[in-house]
């Protein structure tokens, strides 16, 4: 037996032993654990999972251990996660520090930023937003005006972000300034933390189609910053937050299998609410169809993601392959919730209504909140541009 195999039989076994069963269960939007100043848990299982996993290392099993991770290798990660699909195991914390800051800061923060930043993440004790988009920058970011000034120790921040996601309930948010004015686009630019209690600082919830209001509109008003919370040069925020891009692609190409939803899947859902005829088929063979196609691009996915893993381990790494999983990941998980829609039918129209199961609601809102994955990180137009210039090299 392998190391590898030792391994995987030792997390098996730990998952096992230390995985409360309510905790084995499709999640909700509701139960999720974010971390942060008013962090909270919606049972004392949840509470104790948690707890285990941030004392094993595993909220961020592959960041060192001496900052609060596991220390794992790529691989070992992998098995981690693996495993604890196979036993259903729910993500005990999430956070964007965890997703997106945290990688960043460990390739450009100093020791100092690192150790300041990286364990509180790891422990959920601050939760991060993320402030890119402005209301005249979004899929072109490079034109972003928010502003922060050198006022010798410290910068004084003036503007405003959009779909800041969860800034009202954020303790800190990362952020793109302009920090020289007179810089074409991508220069200029630097990666600001700025703490949400700084004075001067508002967030202010936009109301969505899907009933929620993750989304914020956050504003600077003559924000003091200091120094020492700037990623990176000074005016070379771009190169930090390109490599920050990266984690966020990585994730909304893999955000479909992890985002709250209904307990089926499409499969599932055709059996529960279209049947078979008599020859033991799908009887609407539209939806057959549809729901044959949508698991075989689904599998695809799911191999290429392993195939870009093993090369990955073999020293063959492509940057682009995050562009384009990002596009195909985000697309696909808008066509199936498009086929369980049209699965469910009527049962797809409810909203609150007590007639409605858990499930068929989940649904509904499924299908809204995937129209934002194909925007967030970057549009798919915009991605299918960008993957037409790098990667193809394309006349444009």
């Amino acid at each position: 037996m392998s190391d590898l195999d030792d391994f995987r039989a030792s997390v098996k076994a730990w998952l096992q032993d230390n995985c409360p069963v309510s905790q084995r269960q499709p999640i909700t939007r509701e139960e999720q654990v974010w971390g942060g100043r008013n962090m909270s848990f919606p049972s004392a299982d949840a509470k104790l999972w948690f707890e285990r996993m941030r004392d094993k290392g595993w909220t961020v099993p592959e960041w060192p251990c001496e900052l609060g991770g596991g220390g794992l290798n790529e691989r070992e990660a992998k098995i981690l996660k693996e495993e604890m699909k196979a036993l259903g195991c729910r993500t005990p914390l999430y956070d964007l520090g965890i997703w997106m800051l945290g990688p960043a800061v460990l390739e450009y923060g100093s020791e100092d930023q690192r150790r300041q930043h990286i364990p509180k993440i790891a422990r959920g004790e601050v939760r991060w937003c993320q402030g890119y988009s402005e209301p005249g920058a979004g899929s072109d970011l490079a034109s972003l005006q928010t502003r922060a000034e050198d006022c010798g120790d410290h910068f004084l921040v003036n503007g405003s972000k959009i779909w800041t996601t969860n800034a009202d309930k954020a303790d800190w948010i990362f952020c793109l300034v302009r920090t020289d004015p007179d810089a074409k686009k991508q220069e200029g630019i630097s990666f600001l933390l700025i703490d949400m209690d700084q004075p001067g600082v508002t967030a202010k919830p936009i109301p969505l189609i899907s009933g929620d209001s993750e989304f914020c509109q956050t504003f600077f008003d003559d924000v003091k910053v200091p120094k020492s919370n700037l990623i990176g040069e000074l005016n070379k925020g771009w190169s930090v937050a390109k490599s920050l891009l990266k984690h966020e692609r990585k994730l909304m190409a893999e955000i479909g299998g992890d985002t709250p939803g209904p307990s089926f899947s499409p499969v599932q859902a055709a059996l529960k609410y279209v049947g078979l005829d008599a020859e033991g088929k799908l009887k609407d063979r539209g939806l057959r169809e549809q729901l044959v196609a949508h698991e075989m691009r689904f599998r695809a996915l799911g191999l290429t993601h392993f195939r870009s893993f093993e090369e990955r381990m073999h020293g063959n790494t492509d940057n682009s392959i995050p562009l384009i999983m990002k596009y195909v990941g985000t697309e696909e998980t808008k066509r199936k919730e498009e086929v369980l829609m049209a699965i469910l039918g009527n049962r797809a129209l409810g909203w609150d209504d007590p007639e409605f199961s858990d499930d068929e609601l989940l649904s509904n809102r499924g299908w809204l909140f995937s129209k934002a994955l194909s925007i967030a990180g970057g549009t798919s137009e915009v991605q299918l541009n960008i993957i037409a210039k790098r990667v193809l090299g394309l006349p444009v």
